[in-house]
């Protein structure tokens, strides 16, 4: 999984002209991501415990999702004391390709309980609709 990740994140860098090798080396961990379709809006549901709001990005353009954030290590604590990490720290970045046409001005952003849910809305044209059929 996390070389597949990391070749898509190599892939949209390129695509897009977005990213340096330095964003990949430093990008040390990449949250688990689900992305569905209803009717009227693309929801995407991050994975991400442990984290505040504040460390977060979350932009949109050109039918693009990308998420930035990252996760410090534990203040107070040296690395020497621990026994066992095992929670991955430090900064990530991801990118979607939605392929739906996004009302950007209606993108709703929450973060509870250790996931970060992004409700996309579909633009009206991008809404399928069931057309009937007359004589």
């Amino acid at each position: 999984m996390a070389l597949q990740d990391r070749m898509n994140r190599m892939f949209d860098s390129s695509v897009h002209g977005e990213g340096t090798d330095e964003d990949m080396e430093a990008a040390a961990w990449t949250p688990a991501v689900d992305i569905y379709e209803t009717s009227d809006a693309i929801m995407v549901n991050v994975e991400a415990p442990g984290m505040s709001r504040e460390q977060f990005t979350v932009e949109v353009k050109d039918e693009v999702l990308t998420l930035k954030g990252e996760r410090p290590f534990e203040k107070g604590v040296s690395r020497e004391h621990y026994h066992r990490i095992e929670r991955a720290y430090g900064r990530f970045r991801r990118s979607f390709v939605l392929g739906t046409p996004i009302h950007n001005d209606g993108i709703i952003a929450t973060y509870r309980n250790g996931v970060l849910e992004i409700v996309l809305p579909k633009v009206e044209e991008a809404i399928a609709r069931k057309i009937e059929i007359t004589e």
